[in-house]
């Protein structure tokens, strides 16, 4: 197993933990914790040795001027606990000088003490003999096994504090709230390039390998025209020419599968009743919209249109279906129904968990009532903000 942080090292059994780095990178971690302090001791010692007021005013100084180094030096030594990169803010200069007091004013101590006693503790026990080599030898040996026996827990302590301090300093760098924000921002930007990257290649099907096999079938018919119908020629030139018009229509189709020209042109109510006429199971739809909505709503409202409908001519065994679309309060309502035989759960797959992922890009909601024997209903709300 992986472990990307020392918090998550914690849950991995005893000896494969000991076995790894990371008890040895937890007290690095905390062992850094001496350059913060350094700025702070030199502080202390300038405002000891220079009379007030003026040594106050020097201590103060070298405090302020450590913030900013500190500031560069947190976010990295925050890797030796934590592999999982920061994310980038608005406010992150700002987060990191937060840290870099709070760390000057409070957390280096505090590091140094944990280590002072979860480390150099068991180790000077461990060395009793020899730096005490007074002491009776039945103590020594009793101390020496005590530390040998603490260091087990150290390490486990040590880790412990240093993934929490670890966490407790991402928490000020990045909150989990700017995290899931720069998440849901990547997720846009994504479907963002996909809708491009769509538009695109119906562009290039449009004016490419359509015009061609438009003139292709044009030429095939003049040809055909030139030759008797019953000579074998003309047969072969017949049946390649119907062959032309058939990958036409197929490649028609497929760009209008790839991206829905009746959209880009008309609007989410056209491309609706676009996609109900292509339907095998005849589908009524009332879509009535104010004016044109945002590109990603409308987009994401045909997907979710052109996926239901595709759900209901393949799986619910339905004799009718509707299409119901209406602008409420700021929020556009989908609502896609059938008289099929119910069933449909998007932990099953039928394309619903698709959908639901596709909704959650834009901040949209999927609920689906189909209980077994049917109605179906899929209602979809998307925000048009």
């Amino acid at each position: 197993m992986l472990n990307r942080t020392a918090l998550e090292a914690l849950t991995r059994r005893p000896l494969p933990f000991l076995r790894s780095a990371w008890p040895w990178r937890s007290v690095a971690y905390l062992l850094a914790s001496a350059v913060p302090g350094a700025a702070f001791a030199l502080a202390a010692i300038a405002a000891t040795l220079i009379e007030s007021p003026q040594g106050f005013a020097v201590g103060a100084a070298v405090v302020i001027g450590a913030v900013l180094p500190v500031a560069w030096f947190e976010p990295r030594r925050l890797r030796l606990v934590d592999d999982v990169p920061v994310p980038a803010t608005p406010d992150r200069r700002r987060r990191e000088l937060g840290l870099a007091v709070m760390t000057l004013l409070a957390m280096w101590w505090i590091d140094l003490i944990m280590v002072l006693f979860t480390v150099v503790g068991p180790v000077l026990l461990i060395l009793t003999p020899a730096v005490q080599p007074n002491v009776a030898t039945s103590v020594g040996v009793a101390a020496g096994v005590i530390g040998v026996l603490l260091l087990p827990v150290a390490a486990y302590t040590a880790t412990a504090w240093g993934g929490a301090r670890g966490a407790m300093a991402r928490a000020v760098l990045a909150p989990q709230g700017s995290e899931l924000n720069e998440v849901l921002r990547s997720r846009a930007r994504l479907v963002d390039a996909f809708e491009m990257e769509r538009r695109r290649i119906e562009r290039d099907l449009h004016d490419g390998a359509q015009q061609r096999l438009v003139s292709l079938s044009m030429t095939l018919g003049l040809a055909k025209l030139d030759l008797p119908e019953d000579s074998p020629t003309g047969r072969l030139i017949g049946l390649a020419h119907d062959e032309a018009k058939q990958a036409l229509a197929e490649l028609r189709e497929l760009i209008r599968g790839v991206h829905s020209q009746v959209l880009t042109d008309r609007g989410l109510g056209a491309a609706a009743q676009d996609v109900a006429g292509r339907s095998p199971v005849p589908v009524d739809v009332d879509v009535q919209l104010p004016g044109r909505l945002p590109t990603a709503v409308e987009v994401t409202a045909y997907y979710v249109i052109s996926e239901t409908l595709a759900n209901l001519a393949k799986h619910a065994r339905a004799t009718r279906g509707a299409v119901t679309g209406r602008l409420e309060r700021g929020t556009l309502v989908v609502e896609v129904r059938d008289d099929g035989v119910g069933g449909a759960d998007p932990a099953r797959g039928t394309g619903l968990s698709g959908l639901a992922d596709r909704l959650a890009v834009v901040g949209g909601r999927l609920s689906v009532s189909s209980p077994a024997g049917g109605p179906t209903l899929v209602r979809v709300e998307i925000p048009c903000a």
